[in-house]
């Protein structure tokens, strides 16, 4: 799963470019998820009074509203990016609005100083409002999504690595630097997923399919009490690869 953000105040054009990307994602033969990030403080997507409200109020801490074309599901309280983003198995997911999530990003603004709040290490381009405008700016791509999303898409398919690890720096430096700045590295090609412990190979775990991110100390973990045990069995052989399966 890859994944893509863009951020920008309100009115700059956020929600046109994500309904672009998402077309052309699907165009392309991609599935796709999205994300809208919402800052307003009383922001509820439950209606007072309902009868998921009162499942909620008797002190449901997860609620399903389960109808005969959609299910909604409510937590009450606030996921972390990266446990939301768990929820998802697309090609893509495209978030729209400002979150902590490690991964590229596109800026939206109308002006050259709402655009310099906006930009980071992470950004690969600029599109929204301005694009009507520039061309470039502070050496990225300025992209109009309305015509020219092909071109965007593209830039996007490039620089967009599968999902990133999303820990700080006091967790893990293997590769040299923290998980954003790998990715930073990724995005301008100084660096590639080889280079992350926490993605490479030498110790996978998989539940239904999808790997189950680990810090090194749990991989190192996992590999020691797993080594420890097989080197008891008849058949095991030094520095071959080790396949465990368990089916609940």
């Amino acid at each position: 799963m890859k994944v893509i953000k863009v951020q920008g105040i309100s009115k700059t054009g956020k929600t046109t470019t994500v309904e672009q990307i998402i077309r052309e994602l699907r165009r392309r033969g991609h599935t796709v998820g999205s994300i809208k990030e919402i800052h307003f403080e009383d922001f509820t997507i439950e209606t007072e009074g309902s009868n998921t409200d009162r499942h909620k109020k008797a002190g449901a801490s997860l609620v399903t509203a389960h109808g005969l074309t959609e299910t909604d599901v409510m937590f009450d309280h606030s996921l972390e990016i990266d446990k939301v983003l768990d929820l998802y198995t697309q090609d893509y997911v495209v978030i729209e609005g400002k979150c902590d999530a490690n991964c590229p990003s596109i800026a939206t603004g109308r002006t050259k100083e709402e655009l310099a709040q906006q930009i980071g290490p992470l950004t690969i381009a600029v599109s929204g409002v301005i694009s009507n405008e520039l061309t470039e700016y502070r050496g990225l791509p300025v992209i109009n999504a309305l015509k020219d999303v092909e071109k965007l898409v593209s830039l996007i398919e490039e620089k967009t690595p599968d999902r990133m690890p999303n820990y700080y720096e006091g967790c893990c430096t293997a590769c040299g630097t923290d998980c954003r700045g790998m990715t930073e590295r990724i995005i301008k090609g100084t660096g590639d997923l080889s280079q992350c412990i926490l993605k490479g190979e030498n110790v996978q775990v998989f539940v239904d399919g999808e790997e189950l991110p680990m810090v090194p100390f749990v991989k190192s973990m996992v590999k020691s009490v797993s080594t420890s045990v097989i080197k008891e069995l008849d058949g095991y052989k030094e520095g071959c690869e080790i396949v465990i399966k368990i089916k609940q």
